[in-house]
């Protein structure tokens, strides 16, 4: 239901951007103006907000792999609205755990729908924070089916890899693993 709810909103949010895209082609405004309208969400630029989960994520060096597949996916709009969302992000060192040549496939355009399904099981429609995450609890995460959770010596893990931080956003939490998800 909740992959659902994602793949609706995300694509309702893709026709409206691609919808402004069209109108702001079409306007007789300047290039300027025209480039505005056609950005998304994740181009909105507020000092006074507290930043979202790609902004909150792009400030940080030891997410730039993490950034760069978000941006390549064309996710990074979808993860910049009201969400809420609970992202598992895992750092620059976990996509280094992968074997050689893997982060730089799945950058390439026609894998755009395979690291959409990775990213996707990485995220959950929803903040997963403090009670919900107990021992043995399963969530069904946007694309890829169900994540668990399990503790161990005072300890939150997600399949196994330890969540070693958490970061709140203004549209959700960022729980920063040392693995990369991988959909089962």
């Amino acid at each position: 239901m909740k992959t659902l709810l994602f793949a609706l909103a995300a694509t309702t949010l893709f026709t409206a951007c691609s919808n402004n895209q069209s109108e702001s082609t079409t306007s007789n405004s300047n290039n300027t103006a025209a480039t505005e309208k056609s950005a998304g969400q994740s181009a909105v630029v507020d000092d006074v907000s507290n930043p979202n989960i790609v902004q909150v994520a792009a400030k940080s060096p030891d997410f730039s792999t993490l950034v760069t597949a978000v941006k390549a996916a064309e996710l990074a709009d979808a993860l910049s609205n009201a969400g809420p969302f609970t992202v598992f992000a895992p750092t620059n060192a976990a996509f280094d755990k992968l074997p050689k040549g893997t982060v730089e496939g799945l950058l390439k355009p026609d894998k755009k729908d395979d690291l959409s399904n990775i990213l996707g099981y990485h995220t959950y429609v929803g903040v997963l924070d403090g009670v919900l995450l107990q021992d043995g609890v399963e969530y069904d995460m946007v694309f890829g089916g169900k994540v668990k959770i399990t503790q161990k010596d005072g300890k939150n893990y997600v399949n196994g890899s330890e969540i070693v931080k958490t970061i709140k956003a203004s549209n959700g939490v960022i729980h920063i693993i040392n693995d990369v998800l991988l959909p089962k």
